[in-house]
């Protein structure tokens, strides 16, 4: 499982002057759910304001949340699925994900919590979806990043 060596932090964020928007795509829904819920409980423990926007897939996420940090937002947090088929658009898709997604946060000196998923089948997913028999909840562990990047940065900064 790709999860071993992750950190164990424990300290509780204070996020409560944060907003955060979560990015989510629409495929897969059961996994891409288990995501959401997973950010959510982050956001509320930190007691973040926070707001859910829906796209299409993942290659929409980058354009949106740009959009989102524009507009205000703190941080983002993208979440999305990509299962490998049989054709070269998983790699081209989780290209343009990733790559958009870093330009973002570079570009807006602001952080996204990466939790787009790239699997090699459905099992995957719900194994780090944070559902109920999961063995990770990377929706958790997205926003707990962009929550905790964009603490830093604002120390940082002064």
């Amino acid at each position: 499982m790709s999860g071993t060596g992750s950190p164990q932090t424990h300290e509780p964020i204070d996020g409560a002057d944060l907003t955060v928007v979560v990015v989510a795509g629409t495929w897969h829904d059961a996994i891409t759910d288990g995501l959401i819920a997973g950010a959510q409980r982050t956001l509320d423990a930190a007691g973040a304001t926070w707001s859910l926007v829906r796209v299409a897939g993942a290659f929409e996420l980058p354009v949106v949340s740009r959009a989102a940090l524009d507009a205000g937002a703190d941080a983002v947090v993208a979440l999305g699925v990509i299962i490998r088929g049989g054709t070269p658009h998983f790699e081209y898709i989780s290209a343009a994900a990733t790559d958009g997604l870093t330009r973002v946060a570079l570009e807006t000196g602001k952080p996204v919590g990466f939790g787009v998923l790239t699997l090699d089948d459905e099992q995957q997913g719900l194994d780090r979806a944070g559902l109920a028999g999961s063995k990770e909840d990377k929706g958790a562990e997205a926003a707990d990043a962009a929550l905790r990047t964009a603490l830093t940065l604002r120390a940082l900064r002064g």
